[in-house]
């Protein structure tokens, strides 16, 4: 298959006349048109106004799809354990298949092409099975609670731990490489010290699993962890070996100079979630400091209860301004750090090689937009255009592994209608 159209290869590199040539699970060639298209003059070609990379979420909740809109306006913690974990502990094996499944059905329709997915306690085979039939590359786990935990969610220990090694014997590597496993204790507050130091001996003692956590993202959180431990958060996520290159931690809002200092002497990933943390008004994650120590940032959407989209145009929109407001610069993390970020960063903290670009020999993990709207008229400058005019809904081919699962408005492998009319049934009987 031929792509044809201006290609964004990364941040540096654009063919206004370009092509890209996919080859079973990766890219063939990329460059301009005319040399490309003499070396593949028989395949299959299609054009877009613009190709790119498909874009990574280092930090995702799918599964808390359905909780959408049901909590607005509160704080954090309220926000968690009143509403959405108690809508976590309500589903049943198939509506939580059906909220995984609207999750992925949203990232796939807006360019989402590998993400880094923070399931829940229950039923994360469901959202495994969901994740491979919609041919997304991810990088999934269920979630680990055995302390001060809402019923239906805290399970003992070695249950939660043994569940996380089934899940992992199970499921990573599956189809085909496109799913991984990661061990994913909620955060500090509602996991014990036995819980995530086994998390740390699972993670050692199985090929190419990660653990992905949540740290630092509100003042209580910190505040609870501390009073527990008598440490700061990312300080004791260290003692208990929760850093390290086969880490992301989500948020890490409030951090002080030693715990920076951590994250870059291990190479522990950040991923940074903006419209959550504006929204649940967490604050301002300093990530120009975080770039300036040589810290890993992925970008994130975080759930739709605390955004409430799953659009990572949106997300990187706001990662950019809301860094130059903090730091009073308009020159700090400009459009080609951020889709850095949302792509090889992402990519490198999912733990998936040759993703996040379109290079000869990388995965065929590509994207088509749009450009025939007002929004993009005139259209200066493609790299900035993506990250600060484009919308997920300009999406309209979606490419995972060489395989095509979205064009023209229309999901090839999934029933788009089934899922969001089941989706409606699930969340009207909620009693929140």
């Amino acid at each position: 298959m031929l792509l044809a159209g201006t290609v964004l290869a990364d941040p540096e590199t654009v063919y206004e006349h370009g092509a890209v040539v996919v080859s079973d699970d990766h890219i063939e060639a990329v460059g301009p048109y005319e040399t490309v298209s003499d070396r593949y003059p028989d395949h299959e070609e299609r054009s877009f106004d613009l190709i790119a990379p498909g874009l990574v979420g280092g930090h995702i909740h799918s599964v808390q799809s359905l909780g959408r809109g049901i909590a607005d306006d509160d704080a954090l913690l309220e926000w968690l354990f009143e509403y959405v974990l108690p809508m976590e502990a309500s589903l049943d094996a198939d509506e939580m298949r059906v909220a995984a499944e609207l999750g992925y059905l949203e990232l796939v329709e807006s360019g989402t092409t590998t993400a880094i997915d923070h399931l829940s306690v229950n039923h994360a085979d469901a959202a495994f099975e969901a994740a491979i039939d919609a041919g997304i590359r991810g990088r999934l786990g269920k979630v680990m609670m055995d302390k001060d935990s809402p019923e239906g969610l805290m399970e003992p220990t070695e249950e939660a731990l043994a569940d996380s090694e089934r899940l992992i014997k199970q499921y990573n590597g599956a189809a085909n490489g496109r799913i991984g496993y990661a061990l994913t204790p909620r955060f500090a507050v509602s996991c014990t010290e036995a819980c995530l130091r086994g998390s740390r001996a699972l993670a050692d003692t199985y090929e190419n699993v990660t653990i992905h956590t949540h740290a630092s993202e509100n003042k209580d959180e910190i505040a609870a962890v501390e009073a527990d431990t008598g440490m700061r958060n990312i300080e004791w996520l260290d003692e208990v070996g929760l850093t390290g290159p086969d880490v992301t931690l989500a948020h890490c809002v409030h951090t002080t100079d030693r715990e920076r200092e951590i994250l870059a002497e291990t190479n522990t990933t950040v991923t940074y979630c903006p419209s959550s943390n504006m929204k649940l008004a967490s604050g301002i994650a300093p990530i120009v400091d975080y770039l300036d120590r040589g810290i890993n940032v992925a970008l994130g959407n975080d759930g739709p209860p605390c955004n409430n989209t799953l659009d990572p145009f949106t997300e990187m929109r706001q990662a950019s301004l809301l860094q130059k407001v903090e730091t009073l610069d308009p020159t700090t993390t400009p459009a080609g750090a951020i889709l850095q970020m949302a792509t090889t960063n992402g990519a490198q903290a999912a733990g998936f090689d040759q993703v996040g670009a379109l290079r000869e020999g990388w995965k065929a993990d590509i994207i088509g937009l749009r450009t025939d709207i007002t929004r993009a008229t005139p259209l200066h400058d493609v790299l900035s255009h993506l990250v600060f005019s484009a919308h997920g809904d300009d999406v309209v081919f979606t490419m995972v592994d060489g395989e095509v699962l979205y064009e023209d408005s229309e999901h090839i492998r999934v029933d788009a209608d089934r899922i969001r009319s089941q989706a409606h049934v699930i969340a009207d009987g909620f009693s929140f």
